[in-house]
């Protein structure tokens, strides 16, 4: 039998994963703002820079927890083809979920600032696939984790 990790061996591995996730979210927003344009291509531009700025905390987050922050993929597959800035939204509100799901296994792994940090980048992820999207998830994060397990 495995062991359960350790409340700090969770949380770090919760953020190597919400790390990797906003890795490939800022991958997917190059593609994003390369396929939008006016008021959708500054909001791409906006969360693209978020993105950075929360992979990079979450560098230092993974060091200070003892790990060594995984490097980010030369490149990352893409759900679908995106052709079209309907296609860019569309990817946009994935990516947002995808997020979501990785902040939501940070929050319950983490405790203290790091758990509201993780609380707070939730929140943000959600907010911004329901502004792509047009509508919003009762739970973000759970929801998406729910239907991949009805596919898998």
């Amino acid at each position: 039998m495995k062991p359960e990790p350790s409340p700090v061996g969770r949380a770090l591995e919760a953020a190597q994963a919400a790390l990797a996730a906003e890795h490939a979210a800022a991958y997917g927003y190059g593609v994003i703002g390369a396929r939008s344009t006016g008021a959708r291509a500054t909001e791409a531009r906006e969360a693209y820079g978020g993105h950075l700025a929360r992979r990079d905390a979450l560098a230092r987050t993974v060091r200070e927890l003892g790990g060594a922050p995984r490097p980010s993929e030369a490149a990352y597959a893409l759900p679908f083809e995106v052709r079209t800035p309907a296609d860019a939204e569309r990817l946009a509100a994935v990516i947002e979920d995808r997020v979501a799901g990785a902040y939501s296994d940070l929050v319950r792994a983490a405790e203290g600032p790091l758990r509201r940090e993780a609380a707070d980048a939730l929140s943000a992820a959600a907010v911004r696939a329901a502004r792509w999207r047009g509508v919003g998830v009762a739970f973000p994060g759970l929801t998406e984790r729910a239907q991949r397990a009805l596919t898998s």
